[in-house]
């Protein structure tokens, strides 16, 4: 039987690249994403180029009722895969000059949209005593640095959260991972600095960093290992990058 894998955040970035991968090796998707256009897009390409089923569902993560409705509004609930992608960072100030709008995106977002997904199709997995939750945290969850205040503590807060899922999931036969990017060029950055596309592309500068396509096959691989191996926890950065305060830049 064909898996289904559903991903949040498919619009951009690591999310459309996993679910391009996903569905070159024949699995059935479900993507997620605000932008209906580029939702529409992507879905009409990947289920034509691939012969796959393709679900879209536009939605925001941050409003439970529009995630509760639209993932009940799936005939098919065979959820194999759920790949808790969307995400994002918003603004670099210090805690002092914070702006409230910015920590209510990160935290409604990152958190809340994160658990309001995984409560809705985590007792579908449970019905079916299988599944897998994956998700997207960051190096940003492992260690603090200057100006990502808000942004770490949501990530900390994946990787909390990520823990408890592997815990708690534990006796149903579900697996839990949690893949943790360091430097990755996408749509990130521009996000972050609320759309300076020459300031955004300067933060790469003097390095390579990974692309979405790095990740994805990382999401993909996770995905894609024995029944009886679980990935815990993955921390992956490019050649360049030790950590999140040090990057070799020439």
């Amino acid at each position: 039987m064909t898996k289904t894998v559903f991903i949040t955040g498919a619009t951009a970035g690591f999310g459309k690249a996993t679910a391009e991968l996903f569905a070159e090796s024949g699995y059935n998707l479900i993507i997620t994403g605000r932008r209906k256009e580029r939702l529409t897009a992507l879905s009409d390409k990947l289920s034509k180029k691939y012969n796959i089923e393709v679900t879209p569902l536009c939605f925001d993560v941050r409003n439970n009722d529009e995630v509760v409705s639209a993932i009940n509004s799936l005939t098919n609930k065979n959820i194999d895969i759920l790949v808790n992608n969307a995400g994002l960072a918003s603004g670099l100030n210090k805690i002092q000059d914070g702006l409230l709008d910015d920590w209510d995106k990160m935290i409604d977002t990152n958190v809340k949209g994160l658990l309001y997904v995984s409560k809705a199709i985590m007792p579908l997995m449970i019905k079916n005593k299988s599944g897998h939750i994956i998700n997207i945290g960051s190096t940003a969850g492992k260690e603090v640095y200057m100006n990502g205040n808000v942004y770490c503590a949501t990530k900390h807060a994946v990787n909390a959260l990520s823990k408890a899922m592997r815990i708690e999931l534990l006796e149903h036969g579900i697996k839990v991972s949690q893949v943790c990017p360091g430097a990755a060029e996408t749509e990130f950055s521009e996000v972050r600095l609320h759309g300076d596309k020459e300031k955004a592309k300067r933060v790469y500068d003097g390095y390579e960093p990974m692309t979405a396509e790095d990740i994805a096959s990382i999401i993909y691989y996770v995905g894609n290992l024995p029944k009886n191996l679980c990935v815990n926890d993955l921390v992956v950065t490019s050649l360049s990058q030790a950590n999140s305060f040090y990057i070799n830049r020439k």
